[in-house]
């Protein structure tokens, strides 16, 4: 062993390389000294400065990966607040997985807690964690009206849809989309503002692009409860309360014309079986 690894040379004691770096990672999330007597003091720093520049080196990768998943918040709180933020976030949320990909999961949930009285900084976390979730989902190829027009009319009120992975909704309190837009398009800075009355908004993708629009009440209680497997039927039936009953099917038709055009859409069941989509090859 190189006399300047900075590991002393009886680690083969503590259970071989995997004990070591089971050990090196409880510090790193919890600053648990049992790796200590395994990393020998050098020239560049004793034990403890040694592990300190390990344990500050992957905070500041676990900050530069919230940064780089959250950009419009880490604009909207700025520098020292991101920082001192991300900070807490990670003593409150170690990595436990793998890839950093995950890691941003809890941040929203945090900040609804830490910081309470800015709403909008929870808010934008969550926006910016669908919009990750969206892009990274699965490929999977789209319906077209040609599979709907194919279903016999007698059998409609029996259908049930399948939507992409992507497709998710939410609910938002403030003009968290107009900020995103502007953060994410360089555009000059808008004011976060608390709207009147909150909007439903539905986000997915579509290709190789993430796509988000609002939903009017109706059609977002429709795709709310498509979403959760209701029936044909059943969707019309709760339109009622917007519209009467002659006319809620063709309302409701035009919500899955619409969530067809946008790639919504993978599946469709009309045999009281769960719609099985189709990955691509």
């Amino acid at each position: 062993m190189l006399p300047d690894s900075g590991y002393r040379q009886d680690d083969a004691v503590a259970g071989g390389l995997a004990q070591l770096q089971v050990r090196m990672l409880q510090w790193l999330l919890h600053e648990d000294a049992a790796i200590k007597p395994y990393i020998a003091d050098s020239q560049q720093g004793d034990t403890q400065e040694r592990l300190n520049i390990y344990s500050n080196a992957y905070r500041f990768r676990l900050i530069d990966a919230l940064a780089d998943t959250f950009p419009a918040v880490h604009t909207l709180m700025g520098d020292a607040l991101f920082y001192q933020t991300a900070l807490a976030y990670i003593d409150a949320y170690p990595s436990h997985h793998f890839s950093l990909r995950y890691f941003g999961d809890g941040l929203s949930r945090f900040l609804r807690g830490y910081l309470a009285d800015t709403p909008i900084y929870a808010e934008m976390a969550g926006f910016e964690w669908a919009l990750r979730h969206s892009f990274d989902s699965a490929d999977i190829a789209p319906v077209t009206l040609q599979a709907l027009q194919a279903i016999p009319p007698e059998q409609w009120g029996e259908v049930r849809f399948g939507f992409h992975p992507s497709v998710q909704c939410q609910v938002l309190g403030w003009n968290t989309c107009q900020l995103w837009a502007a953060i994410d398009g360089g555009a000059e800075p808008v004011a976060p503002v608390q709207q009147e009355y909150p909007q439903a908004w539905v986000i997915w993708r579509k290709e190789l692009l993430t796509y988000y629009r609002s939903l009017e009440v109706d059609e977002a209680w429709a795709l709310d409860h498509a979403l959760q497997g209701e029936l044909f039927a059943g969707l019309c039936s709760g339109l009622c309360e917007w519209v009467d009953e002659l006319h809620a099917p063709a309302r409701l038709a035009g919500f899955v014309s619409r969530w067809i055009g946008d790639g919504l859409l993978i599946a469709v069941s009309h045999d009281g079986i769960t719609p099985h989509p189709l990955r691509r090859q």
